[in-house]
């Protein structure tokens, strides 16, 4: 990879160089710990454990996805981090790739360490962790089919997934394993947002070929299918969900916003007010364009128009502008509305915004998302609860005839709705089997790695993943 030619921010990123896979290479023989973070408990923990074996009250208990590895939530400080454990040089590699996409700011994970040198006990080596971030209020998407949402929940998930592909690509990340397993979703309004969660088979390039983006499409397909099958078998999957019909649903959206997105339009010398339009329609999809490129073709009667689109987020950095909430687009387009909505409905349309913004904060959100009882809060983002919160006022709204104060708004999906949104201990605690039955490096790799040998290995199989470089 030439870094010279990547994103200035991107290869400024690297702190942690991988090393080439070379068989026997020596593990450091003393603990290492390379961090982002400076948090001084991480040299608190119990590092010289296998991870499936740490204590309990060190672990978070929150949804885990499926994982070929050990994964466990720990906490660490006031901060919840998630560990993962495996080989020194994926562990390297996968950091080095996070930390990256974490300086193009698009939706990953947030990278905070790399531990490497693990002893036990005896002396023998321990497997390297990759430390991330736990992402607040996200859900794997097994952890979202466990509660009662709405039939067209996997449509949803497919969208934001179609979103986040079309964004690694343009910034010329290819993945090479996409899932819905390595995928984590928030909430966002009436939609899903998707962040990236595995980054162990990606490359970042300066740019990808159009095979390269077919492929991480195709086997995306294949892959959400299976994903979807599997949910049917558990009964966790509506009934008139067609699992291929939702994996075509990838492809159509993909392409169709990557069209939205790259197309080069053509219009006449007198139809410039369509470049406006262009660019509007690239907005409400979320995306802000930095610059327009146009030239005319040969005899100057059709101007070429292609936006150079930046990043998502247009609705999110301006509601950030104005009253300093950093939330998901589609719940930053809801909160903009309702505070539209404040603004005319007390006469002040003539008042600047962010005067008024000020007050619809004090007024109208604060008081509301303070209300969100204790035992939720680590469950729901106070934006996606003041959005589900407008949403019930306007259901109760209809059904009396009348309009409904928000505070019996509140009363009312606190005590009707919340509940049924939430996963309770017993929902957890499935989740968590179901994850651990996809490991297969626990700890009894550890302590009896030559009982079961059948003399397998992965360097001679033609068909193992191979990471894209």
């Amino acid at each position: 990879m030439n870094l010279s030619q990547l994103d200035p921010r991107a290869g400024r990123a690297t702190s942690v160089l991988a090393e080439d896979e070379k068989p026997g290479a020596a593990e450091p023989e003393a603990l290492n710990i390379t961090a982002a973070s400076s948090n001084p408990k991480m040299f608190t923990l119990p590092w010289h454990k296998p991870l499936a074996t740490w204590p309990e009250d060190l672990l978070a208990n929150l949804p885990r996805g499926i994982s070929r590895h050990v994964v466990r939530f720990v906490h660490v400080g006031d901060e919840v981090y998630a560990m993962k454990e495996i080989t020194r040089q994926m562990a390297e590699r996968e950091y080095e790739i996070l930390r990256r996409l974490q300086k193009l700011e698009l939706p990953a994970v947030r990278p905070i360490a790399v531990v490497t040198g693990r002893h036990d006990a005896n002396g023998e080596p321990l497997e390297a962790i990759l430390v991330t971030k736990h992402l607040k209020f996200s859900l794997p998407y097994r952890a979202l089919f466990a509660r009662n949402l709405r039939p067209d929940t996997a449509e949803r998930l497919i969208d934001a997934l179609a979103v986040l592909l079309v964004r690694l690509h343009l910034a010329g990340f290819y993945w090479g394993d996409v899932s819905l397993s390595n995928v984590l979703f928030l909430r966002d309004a009436d939609a899903f947002s998707a962040f990236l969660v595995d980054a162990e088979t990606g490359d970042l390039q300066v740019n990808l070929t159009e095979g390269q983006r077919e492929y991480d499409i195709d086997l995306a397909r294949t892959n959400i299918i299976g994903e979807l099958m599997d949910l049917s078998s558990g009964k966790l999957l509506p009934g008139d969900v067609d699992e291929i019909e939702v994996g075509n649903r990838l492809v159509e959206r993909y392409h169709s916003l990557w069209s939205a997105l790259t197309d080069t339009d053509k219009f006449g010398p007198d139809e410039m007010w369509k470049i406006e339009k262009r660019v509007n329609k690239l907005n409400e999809l979320g995306f802000d364009v930095d610059e327009l490129e146009m030239k005319t073709e040969e005899g100057g009667k059709r101007v070429l128009v292609r936006p150079r689109v930046v990043d998502a987020g247009y609705a999110n950095r301006k509601l950030l502008r104005l009253t300093g909430l950093d939330v998901q687009e589609n719940q930053a387009r809801r909160l903009l509305n309702d505070l539209d909505a404040y603004r005319a409905s007390t006469w002040r349309e003539g008042e600047d915004l962010e005067i008024v913004a000020t007050d619809w904060m004090r007024e109208v959100f604060e008081p509301t998302v303070r209300s969100i009882p204790r035992e939720y809060r680590s469950q729901i983002e106070p934006a996606q609860f003041f959005h589900e919160v407008l949403d019930h006022r306007w259901f109760l709204a209809e059904k009396a005839g009348h309009d409904v104060p928000m505070s019996e708004a509140v009363t009312s999906f606190i005590k009707n709705v919340l509940p049924g949104q939430v996963l309770n201990k017993k929902d957890i605690d499935t989740l968590l089997e179901e994850a651990d039955s996809g490991v297969i490096d626990d700890e009894s790799t550890y302590y009896d790695n030559d009982a079961d040998d059948d003399g397998y290995n992965p360097d001679f199989d033609p068909d193992a993943a191979v990471w894209s470089h």
